[in-house]
């Protein structure tokens, strides 16, 4: 099995995300059901079905995210020392042709969050832009077309 790279802040969001699922749902949930037991024939209790079915998805997000976690090598970003963009690094990008900026933080897919600029080290910007430095020029092919970035700023957190 190939190992998945993850920093070592999306290791910390991970586990603290298993340790709620583990803790707070599960007890909400066991509440939930007895209360659901409680209006009794379980047969015909919708309440109770649906709660089940609550309890499988949420045991099924603790054992993906567990498996996450023990399939991935954690890689502390704030000991990277370099001027090149790599896993994790965080890139501030400038598209040559509309001179709009954006910048983004290579990380593992399981970390991957577009709301917070996070994308996968596999997206073809990352994949543009891992070995290249500040000044460079990046193509990435996009349904639209070929788009070329300028690397404006590589910093590591």
């Amino acid at each position: 099995m190939q190992k998945s790279p993850l920093t070592s802040t999306g290791e910390a969001l991970l586990r603290g995300q298993l340790q709620t699922l583990k803790t707070s749902e599960r007890q909400r949930l066991r509440h939930v059901l007895e209360e659901a037991r409680a209006h009794g024939d379980l047969k015909e209790n919708a309440e109770y079905h649906a709660a089940k079915e609550e309890q499988g998805l949420l045991e099924a997000k603790i054992s993906y995210i567990e498996s996450q976690l023990q399939s991935c090598t954690v890689i502390d970003t704030s000991k990277l020392n370099t001027d090149k963009a790599v896993f994790g690094a965080i890139v501030t990008l400038e598209n040559i042709e509309t001179e709009d900026k954006s910048t983004y933080q290579f990380v593992g897919e399981a970390e991957t969050d577009m709301e917070q600029n996070k994308i996968s080290y596999r997206s073809p910007v990352a994949q543009a832009c891992i070995g290249q430095e500040v000044g460079d020029t990046v193509s990435v092919d996009t349904p639209s077309g070929q788009i070329e970035y300028e690397i404006m700023d590589i910093r590591y957190s």
